[in-house]
């Protein structure tokens, strides 16, 4: 096995609660794994763990554990759907930034340690555009956009964009449409999207594609399972399949940053100039 091969890193974020990002980064977490990849889904939302809640894990430990040195990555992870692994969250760490010198060096090294044990690392974010939500979408080499058809999905999912654009000179966006009515619903929102950062920054956007409405997600929520094992022929899980299809032919990042440890590095590195 050739321990060089880039990890993917993607960021899961949307700028605001309720667009369904977590269901959506726990189902391409399962769909990539269907796909024979290595995939480690990391709860990122630091105050409030949820991907636990929705895939009815108890997890005796978690990310403060290891920035205590108790514990390493690798204790910590939990087993979830299809073999994804779960690195889950603690209430307890409100901020990367508020992370003393030793605990930097603790997940920089947590990190480094799993880079030959997996292919794609997906990041759940918290909502909003917290320090936090920043550093982790900065550091990752692919972001991935999640929207909704409501305006203040749209508008919050500009705010992002534009933060992102004009502060830490980001450009490159994906966008996926989540809980859509209609197939043309989700191209129409990413094209409206599209037109206001066109007009106002200096962005790319590229739409991933769409995941439909369907009922059988709030029902997987319910049983706490992945909506691919809970309904895998449903409108959505094929969705998600697509998408990870999509996803899993994006090219791989050819510079060092590919690694693991860059990525922690670069976490650390935005969190620290936060302040």
């Amino acid at each position: 096995m050739n321990h060089t091969r880039p990890v993917q890193v993607i960021a899961v974020t949307g700028g605001k609660g309720g667009v369904g990002k977590s269901n959506l980064s726990i189902n391409l977490s399962v769909a990539l794994a269907q796909l024979q990849r290595r995939v480690v889904l990391m709860d990122a939302d630091l105050g409030l763990a949820n991907i636990d809640v929705l895939l009815g894990i108890k997890s005796t430990h978690n990310i403060a554990d290891v920035l205590s040195g108790e514990k390493t990555l690798r204790d910590i992870l939990v087993a979830g759907p299809s073999g994804i692994k779960i690195v889950p969250a603690s209430s307890g760490v409100q901020q990367m930034a508020a992370l003393n010198a030793q605990q930097h060096a603790a997940l920089i090294h947590a990190f480094s340690d799993l880079g030959d044990q997996l292919d794609v690392l997906v990041v759940d974010t918290a909502a909003g555009i917290s320090e936090t939500v920043v550093s982790f979408v900065r550091a990752a080499n692919e972001v991935l956009v999640v929207v909704c058809d409501e305006p203040s999905s749209i508008t919050d999912a500009y705010a992002l964009i534009k933060l992102l654009n004009k502060e830490y000179g980001m450009m490159r966006f994906r966008v996926v449409a989540n809980m859509t009515r209609t197939n043309s619903e989700g191209q129409n929102l990413f094209i409206k999207l599209n037109k206001v950062c066109e007009r106002f920054l200096d962005v790319a956007l590229q739409y991933a594609g769409h995941i439909p409405f369907d009922e059988n997600v709030r029902s997987a929520v319910q049983k706490q399972q992945a909506l691919l094992e809970y309904a895998p022929g449903s409108k959505a899980a094929l969705a998600m399949k697509t998408l990870a299809k999509n996803v899993d032919a994006w090219p791989l990042p050819h510079n060092p940053k590919g690694h693991l440890e860059f990525f922690v590095e670069r976490l650390l590195q935005s969190a620290s100039t936060e302040f």
